[in-house]
C-alpha cells in the first residue's frame, strides 16, 4: 500500500463513531477533533451487530444523553435498533458532530512519536504527563475504503472508542480435523448473520436444522428468529448449545417490586462492596453479606417461578448476583419459551463438543445433525486494540493477574501516555457510563483538574478488580454495576461537582440514578 507523504496534524483524534465515539466527540467538540469511522455510518454495534429483532435491553429513558432526551421517552416499549440508530443520528445532527467524522476510514496502525522512551513518558517521576503537550505524541495510519493509499495523521491526544464488541469474532478452538472444515453444512458467526436482511435471514433458517452456539442475549434472539422461521409441521427445531448458563429476566419487575429498587438506588448499592470504603463500612459490608445473598435468592425465586428454567435444565449453577455484577443479565423475549414448548427450540448443555461431517458431537457421545451452525460466542475487542497499538503498549492492555484492561475511571490507562479509552468499562447503562466518562475526560483535557500519580491510579484500578473478583467469577468483563453510583460519585468529586445529584434525601436514597441526574446545570 502506498503512503501519502503529507502528515495531517491535529490536537485530538478519536477512533470510532459508535455511542462512545460520538459522546466523546460532543464533549471535545471545542477542539475540532478528527473522528475516524471504518464504516459508512455512526452507531457502532447498533449498526453492525444487530439482528432484525434486536431491541434495547432497558427502557429508553435509561438510555439517553443528559442533554438530549428521547422525543417519546415515556413510551414503555423497548426501542428497536433502528430507533436507536435514529436517536443517535439525531443527537449527532443536533450538536453538529457529523462534520468531525471521516467515514469509511479504517485505522490500520498507530505509532508512538512522543520523543521519549515509552517507559519514561511522564513529565515528572510518578506523574502521567501533559495531555496536550503542544507536539504530536501519536501518529495514526488511515486507509479509506477501496483505496490503496495510507494517509497519516498526528495527534497530541488520542481517544480509542472502537468498543469491546463487533469487528473481530471470537471463535472456539477445536482439535485437529474436528473443526468447521470437516462439516458439510454452513458455518458462520453472528457477526456475519447481522449482515442479512429479514428475508435472507428467514431463508437461512427455514426448513434447516440450525444449531446456535451460546446462551447470552445474541444467541437467545437468534434462536427465536430461527424458531419463528420454522413454524408448521415442516419446520425444523433450532438447537441451542450452551457451555455456561446465565440468568435471564422476563421484565424489570420482581414479585411486584421494580427492579431498580434492588440494585440501582444509593440505598440498594450500600450493601455491596465498593473501592475506597472505610474500615467501618468494610465491617458493615461483611455484616450485610446475608442481605446480598437474600436479594439474589429473592430474584432467583421469582425467575424460577416465572420461567421454566428447571424444566429445560437451564438453571445456572451460580447466583444471580454474579451475572448482574458482570453485566450479563439479559431480558428474555416474551415468546421464547412458548417456542420451546412447541419443540421449535431445544437445548443442549455441554462443556466440550466438536464437528463431524453431519453436525456436532458431544463429550457424552451424543450427536446433533445440522445444516447450519452459528457461533453466537462474542467478540474479541482486545485483539482489535492489539492489532493497531505498537509495542510495548499492546502488552499493557491486560492486567497480568486478572486479564482485565486496567483503566483509571474506566478511561485512562496509567501506563499509556496521551491516550484514553472510552466504552471499555461496562454497567447496566453503557450510554450513561460512556457519556459521564467523556465529560470527565473533556474536563481533564481542559486542565480543570489533575490526575493522581501513576501509582495511585494503578492502585485504584486494582481495588476495583479485587472487588469484582470477590463478587463474580466473570470479573474479566470489568463491570461496575454493583458500585456504579459510587464510581460516578468519585468521578463527580474529581471534577469538582457535588456527588449527590438528587433534590432531596428521600430521592437520594431510594430513586434510581440515571443520565439526567448528571446534566450540567
Amino acid at each position: 500500500m502506498a503512503r501519502q507523504s503529507d502528515l495531517m496534524v491535529s490536537k485530538i483524534g478519536i477512533i470510532g463513531a459508535g455511542v462512545s465515539g460520538i459522546a466523546v466527540a460532543k464533549q471535545l467538540s471545542h477542539y475540532n477533533p478528527v473522528v475516524f469511522e471504518a464504516s459508512d455510518s455512526i452507531g457502532g454495534v447498533w449498526k453492525s451487530c444487530s439482528y432484525n429483532s434486536t431491541k434495547l435491553q432497558s427502557p429508553r429513558g435509561d438510555y439517553e444523553f443528559t442533554d438530549f432526551p428521547w422525543p417519546n421517552r415515556d413510551d414503555p416499549s423497548f426501542p428497536s435498533y433502528i430507533e436507536i440508530l435514529d436517536y443517535l443520528k439525531s443527537y449527532a445532527e443536533h450538536f453538529d458532530l457529523m462534520k468531525y467524522v471521516m467515514f469509511n476510514s479504517k485505522v490500520v496502525e498507530i505509532r508512538f512519536v512522543g520523543g521519549r522512551k515509552p517507559t519514561d513518558f511522564s513529565g515528572k517521576p510518578g506523574e502521567y504527563g501533559s495531555l496536550l503537550p503542544g507536539q504530536p505524541i501519536w501518529e495514526v495510519a488511515v486507509q479509506t475504503k477501496q483505496s490503496e493509499t495510507i494517509q497519516w495523521y498526528a495527534f497530541e491526544f488520542l481517544v480509542v472508542s472502537t468498543g469491546k464488541y463487533g469487528d473481530i469474532p471470537k471463535i472456539p478452538e477445536f482439535p485437529h480435523k474436528k473443526g468447521p472444515e470437516v462439516f458439510k453444512g454452513k458455518v458462520m458467526h453472528s457477526l456475519d448473520y447481522c449482515k442479512f436482511d429479514k428475508e435472507a435471514a428467514n431463508q437461512l433458517h427455514k426448513g434447516k436444522k440450525v444449531v446456535v452456539i451460546g446462551f447470552k442475549k445474541s444467541a437467545i434472539d437468534l434462536a427465536l428468529e430461527c424458531a419463528e422461521a420454522n413454524q408448521g409441521p415442516e419446520g425444523q427445531p433450532c438447537t441451542m448449545v450452551a457451555r455456561t448458563l446465565h440468568w435471564t429476566v422476563p421484565h424489570y419487575c420482581v414479585w411486584g417490586l421494580p427492579f431498580f429498587l434492588l440494585f440501582s438506588t444509593r440505598s440498594s448499592q450500600f450493601i455491596h462492596e465498593r473501592p475506597n470504603q472505610s474500615l467501618t463500612r468494610t465491617m458493615l459490608c461483611l455484616l450485610l453479606s446475608p442481605m446480598r445473598h437474600a436479594v439474589s435468592k429473592f430474584i432467583e425465586s421469582y425467575l424460577l417461578h416465572k420461567l421454566p428454567l428447571q424444566k429445560y435444565g437451564l438453571k445456572p449453577d451460580h447466583p444471580f448476583i454474579e451475572d448482574y455484577a458482570s453485566c450479563q443479565m439479559a431480558i428474555m423475549p416474551e415468546n421464547f419459551f412458548s417456542e420451546a414448548d412447541k419443540g421449535k427450540i431445544v437445548f443442549k448443555k455441554a462443556s466440550k463438543w466438536w464437528f463431524n461431517r453431519e453436525g456436532l458431537e458431544f463429550e457424552d457421545n451424543s450427536k446433533v445433525e445440522a445444516d447450519v451452525v452459528i457461533f453466537a460466542t462474542g467478540y474479541d475487542g482486545k485483539k482489535k486494540l492489539k492489532d493497531i497499538l505498537p509495542d510495548p503498549f499492546c502488552s499493557l492492555l491486560e492486567d497480568a493477574h486478572s486479564g482485565v484492561m486496567p483503566l483509571y475511571r474506566g478511561t485512562i490507562h496509567p501506563l499509556i501516555p496521551n491516550m484514553a479509552f472510552v466504552g471499555y468499562i461496562e454497567s447496566v447503562a453503557n450510554l450513561h457510563t460512556a457519556e459521564l466518562r467523556s465529560i470527565w475526560l473533556a474536563r481533564l483535557i481542559d486542565n480543570k483538574f489533575k490526575l493522581p500519580t501513576i501509582d495511585k491510579m494503578l492502585e485504584q484500578v486494582s481495588k476495583e478488580i479485587e472487588i469484582a473478583k470477590r463478587t463474580t467469577r466473570f470479573y474479566k468483563r470489568h463491570c461496575i454495576s454493583t458500585f456504579s453510583i459510587n464510581h460516578s460519585d468519585e468521578i463527580c468529586e474529581e471534577m469538582g461537582w457535588s456527588s449527590w445529584r438528587k433534590s432531596n434525601m428521600l430521592a437520594e436514597a431510594f430513586s434510581p440514578y440515571g443520565s439526567r441526574d448528571y446534566e450540567l446545570k
